[in-house]
């Protein structure tokens, strides 16, 4: 037999070195390169008072967190368990082998006092950074929504008349505000809703709506997002009930993205769920190119309106602002402010003994035509949605925001760790900000190493015979002394082989 090694657990430990310890090439090394926390201690100064127990360190809760999406952790009390066994977590924490592990309730009361603020602060400095490496064009965005299971179970739910639902869902926020900070007047910190008619309330998460997808109903949140072209960076998002439609909030990410990245949205790209009448109308109000699929284009139900005269049938009269039907009447006007449409009608007299009302209309009373209030805009929208750029743009929305949301998964993305829609919200800007830190680790060494060589090929076009050992000197000087060897003369012979210099 070989030898056996035998040894004694030692008592104390001198001379271990965290640092040594983690590979240079660990990505948390490049998080805590890239990303200065330090802003988390002064922007939580207020939620803590100057007497009594001392709390974790702010910034530590943060990269807890921060790791509990990273590496998709199951949950808090399993992520504290992890983290004294790794000494790349302990490295990251910057705490030592005996340092107490803090407890798993640190992170919740966290997040009750923080709020959400603090978390949307540390996802718009990822993307800052994404701006700051070049890997955010900002003119042109792709847009989506998902649905995200709550916290909650299908027992969980009841129903009743709306007014009733609505006191319930009020009733029962108090009392979990009560459960968790003790204060009747508190509600978490959550983020009140739209009001809207439900006839349904989850007892256990107020905020999520029960919406159906496919087969199966369940309490579920929506999260809507803002992509970028160029790396598919995320710039905005947003996180709602489950029955906020998707096209509401086109207008809201346009403006959250220009605000994290300073750029000016020149185009926008999305599915047909984007492409509304009041959607093409805001996008040209706002000189931005809707390249949305046409929603009235996929409408393929004419019912309605099968057998009967259509709208071109009739023409309308730009001077008086009237239509004129195939018999020559001309329809009256009225305004729906709800949709933002007018409505043109005619009347029971009118219509009634009509000679074309049977190839003209089914209702009893008259023919109606709605026309949006901004006609001429919707109009000039759809026929940039029609447009071979946008048809394009719209096939590369496919892989591109398509696959943003399949690399979310990773992270845990379609179920919520927790309950209340300012908990999920949470959660969606952890998710968005990991998706950032590693596409920016991705994208940025390419990048920095394709600079580096424009910058020595345009260099060795301007060297001269007798400037060049000068010449190259300087660019070791600015690339460091490990980018290239030290000049000498039998090198110079196989430059244009490692650096050949483009026409």
């Amino acid at each position: 037999m070989g030898p056996r090694q035998t040894r004694d657990p030692k008592l104390f430990h001198y001379g271990v070195n965290l640092e040594r310890r983690v590979r240079a090439n660990n990505p948390l090394r490049r998080i805590k390169e890239k990303i200065d926390f330090s802003f988390v201690r002064s922007a939580v100064v207020g939620f803590y008072g100057k007497d009594g127990h001392e709390s974790a360190d702010p910034i530590v809760i943060m990269k807890m967190m921060l790791l509990l999406f990273l590496d998709d952790v199951p949950g808090e009390r399993e992520l504290m368990r992890i983290v004294a066994e790794r000494l790349d977590y302990l490295w990251f924490l910057e705490m030592d082998l005996d340092d107490d592990i803090p407890d798993h309730s640190v992170l919740s009361k966290a997040r009750r006092r923080w709020g959400v603020e603090v978390f949307q602060d540390l996802f718009i400095k990822v993307v800052g950074r994404c701006v700051e490496a070049g890997l955010v064009s900002g003119d042109k965005i792709h847009m989506d929504g998902s649905v995200v299971n709550a916290n909650a179970s299908m027992e969980s739910i009841r129903s009743g008349c709306p007014e009733l639902i609505q006191q319930l869902r009020a009733a029962y926020r108090r009392e979990e505000a009560k459960l968790e900070t003790g204060n009747e007047g508190d509600d978490g910190g959550a983020v009140a809703a739209a009001p809207r008619q439900h006839r349904t309330v989850s007892r256990t998460d107020p905020d999520a709506v029960l919406m159906r997808k496919g087969e199966l109903a369940r309490p579920r949140y929506k999260h809507h997002r803002a992509v970028d072209d160029q790396c598919g960076v995320i710039t905005a998002m947003e996180t709602t009930p489950a029955d906020v439609a998707e096209n509401e909030k086109l207008v809201a990410l346009v403006q959250q993205h220009e605000a994290n990245t300073g750029e000016k949205v020149r185009t926008v790209v999305a599915d047909a769920q984007y492409g509304t009448n009041d959607n093409f109308a805001a996008c040209q109000q706002l000189g931005i190119r809707s390249h949305m699929k046409d929603l009235r284009a996929t409408y393929t139900n004419d019912a309605p309106t099968r057998g009967i005269f259509r709208e071109s049938d009739f023409q309308y009269d730009a001077a008086t602002d009237t239509y004129i039907c195939p018999a020559g009447e001309r329809l009256k006007r009225s305004k729906n402010p709800k949709h933002n449409t007018y409505v043109y009608h005619g009347s029971k007299k009118l219509c009634g003994g009509c000679a074309l009302r049977t190839q003209c209309m089914r209702s009893k009373n008259w023919r109606s035509i709605r026309r949006h209030i901004h006609h001429d805009l919707v109009q000039e929208g759809r026929r940039e949605s029609h447009s071979g750029w946008a048809r394009q743009d719209r096939r590369r929305r496919k892989h591109l925001m398509e696959g943003s949301f399949a690399d979310a998964l990773q992270h845990g993305f379609k179920q919520a760790r927790w309950r209340r829609l300012h908990n999920q919200q949470i959660q969606d800007y952890l998710i968005a900000t990991c998706q950032n830190l590693r596409i920016l680790f991705r994208f940025e060494r390419p990048r920095q190493a394709a600079a580096m060589m424009m910058t020595l090929q345009a260099a060795l076009s301007d060297i001269t015979k007798t400037g060049i050992l000068g010449q190259l000197t300087r660019i070791r000087r600015a690339f460091g002394h490990s980018q290239l060897p030290p000049p000498s003369k039998h090198r110079l012979l196989r430059l244009p082989e490692l650096f050949p210099v483009g026409p």
